[in-house]
């Protein structure tokens, strides 16, 4: 059988290997330290994670219970749920979470390694991936890729790393030989310029004028001015002057500017939900209907953690189990089990029919708030 004739990447970068476009530490420190990029990032993996998740198996096979069993047990153990909250942060972040297996040949146990510590991946020329390397800070070490479960969400242009939403927010672009800052770096320059701009004009620069006052005098009534804690500069003199305050001119507009800025950064979010927060005049059905858009990415990254942990993690406990995973049909399922609803006419029949038990019965009706005595 022969394999791929097409190169997907040239020698040097097979060689070498290749890093991310936008480094790891510059998504972290964005969504540390800028609130719209947290919130963005925070709303989506609550909105994808948060629901919990539960298993189930294909019940017609004889040994479902028991392989269901191998993998709820392992969940509990590695606490899946805890790491699926951090890996999904990850990916929404920066479109990459990486997990370790111990061990390859036999799954134990799972880690969720930092993301600043994978600083390239090796690929052949055609794209298959021939190791993780690490930074020298956490030891310049090559892992395998059979090690490594590689969540890579978006990759673009066979990229070996996915793309997440900062990515947009945090890249430059070069136009004509000119290179546009990012949409983050603006909008910070911006809020850089907000508190100078309150300081100066909050405040106006005032003029004090003592005339016929000595220069001795003068200088004590400075220091005491000088002194009182008020914002804008104060000057006094002990001569005839013109009085003059800054103030900003009225024709100058930015609103419009500013708005383009803080929209393009929230179009990068893609979620409409800090928006609806922050931003006056929102409908009950307008809110609704971005809601319904958003939920569209929701299902997207659901769909793809589930079939990333249902390949990754359940079918090995399954087979390490002795069960034939396919058979089994192990599945990761979002949200809570639905429980039947049950209806106390149906209860009275199966008592009658002796479907169920005297003790049963009466455990049964327990549970749903009847008051029966204990049997003596």
């Amino acid at each position: 059988m022969s394999g791929p004739s097409g190169n997907l990447l040239p020698a040097h970068l097979s060689a070498f290997g290749e890093q991310p476009a936008v480094g790891f530490q510059d998504c972290l420190d964005a969504y540390l330290r800028d609130p719209a990029c947290k919130a963005f990032v925070d709303f989506l993996a609550d909105q994808v994670v948060g629901v919990g998740f539960y298993t189930t198996v294909n019940e017609g096979y004889e040994g479902a219970a028991e392989a269901k069993e191998a993998v709820d047990s392992f969940c509990e153990k590695v606490n899946l749920d805890g790491m699926l909250q951090i890996a999904a942060r990850e990916i929404i972040a920066t479109g990459n979470s990486f997990w370790e297996k111990i061990e390859p040949g036999r799954l134990v146990d799972l880690r969720i390694l930092p993301l600043t510590s994978i600083s390239r991946i090796k690929r052949d020329v055609h794209g298959n991936i021939q190791g993780y390397v690490q930074s020298a800070s956490y030891g310049g070490k090559t892992l395998v890729p059979e090690r490594i479960i590689h969540f890579k969400w978006n990759p673009v242009d066979c990229e070996p790393f996915g793309t997440g939403v900062l990515r947009p927010l945090l890249e430059k672009m070069t136009t004509g030989g000119e290179t546009r800052m990012s949409f983050l770096e603006m909008k910070a320059r911006i809020e850089k310029m907000l508190p100078e701009i309150f300081e100066k004009y909050a405040g106006p620069d005032e003029l004090w004028i003592f005339e016929g006052v000595s220069d001795k005098r003068l200088e004590e009534y400075q220091r005491v001015i000088r002194s009182k804690p008020k914002a804008g500069a104060r000057f006094v003199y002990n001569r005839p002057a013109d009085i003059k305050t800054v103030q900003i001119d009225p024709r100058t507009q930015f609103q419009t500017y500013l708005d383009h800025i803080i929209n393009q950064v929230y179009l990068g979010g893609e979620t409409p939900l800090p928006k609806l927060f922050t931003t006056p005049g929102f409908t009950e059905a307008s809110a609704k209907a971005a809601i319904e858009l958003a939920e569209k990415k929701v299902y997207a990254l659901q769909r793809f953690m589930k079939r990333m942990i249902e390949k990754e993690v359940f079918t090995p406990i399954v087979e390490q189990a002795g069960f034939n995973s396919k058979k089994a049909g192990c599945r990761l399922n979002w949200g809570t089990p639905d429980k039947p609803q049950i209806i106390v006419a149906d209860i009275l029949r199966a008592a009658e029919l002796q479907l169920i038990s005297r003790e049963e019965f009466r455990s049964m009706m327990m549970k749903m708030g009847w008051e029966l005595t204990a049997k003596k």
